[in-house]
């Protein structure tokens, strides 16, 4: 007698239907991660606007430094306000120089405020982004926000 070996066409079919099913729930929980990974960017940009500035103003400290006097970090030079780094439109001072790599934002200045949005390019409407506005005293920490409504 002959053996032959393989699957029967009703068990091919059954897997493809399996894998379907299984497909069709497994697709929308990844559908949304854009999402989700654009929110945490800009997150993870909040905190290293905070982590850029306080360093920023502990070297200014540290090297007993004016108040508006510049100061360099890791050959860059930060221009400060109030010994904190300055909210300029400028990528090459203040605070971008500060964070030295911002690529994946776009950076504005605010027309009302003297304050920088760094807004997350692909964002689905203008309310991804974080914000910066420098130190208006040297009393007074700059004040950062983060806004993701909009990633």
């Amino acid at each position: 007698m002959n053996k032959q070996k393989g699957f029967t066409l009703i068990e091919l079919v059954m897997v493809i239907v399996i894998l379907g099913i299984l497909a069709a729930f497994a697709v929308p929980r990844f559908a949304d991660i854009t999402t989700d990974a654009r929110t945490a960017t800009v997150n993870a940009l909040g905190g290293s606007l905070r982590s850029a500035a306080a360093l920023a103003h502990a070297t200014s400290l540290a090297q007993s430094k004016a108040a508006g006097a510049s100061i360099s970090m890791d050959g860059t030079t930060v221009t400060m306000t109030n010994f904190y780094p300055t909210s300029s439109g400028s990528t090459t001072e203040g605070i971008v120089a500060a964070l030295a790599d911002v690529s994946g934002f776009t950076i504005t200045q605010s027309i009302t405020t003297d304050t920088l949005l760094f807004t997350k390019t692909g964002a689905t409407t203008g309310n991804c982004y974080a914000a910066y506005q420098a130190a208006q005293s040297a009393a007074v920490s700059p004040t950062i926000s983060v806004h993701t409504a909009g990633c």
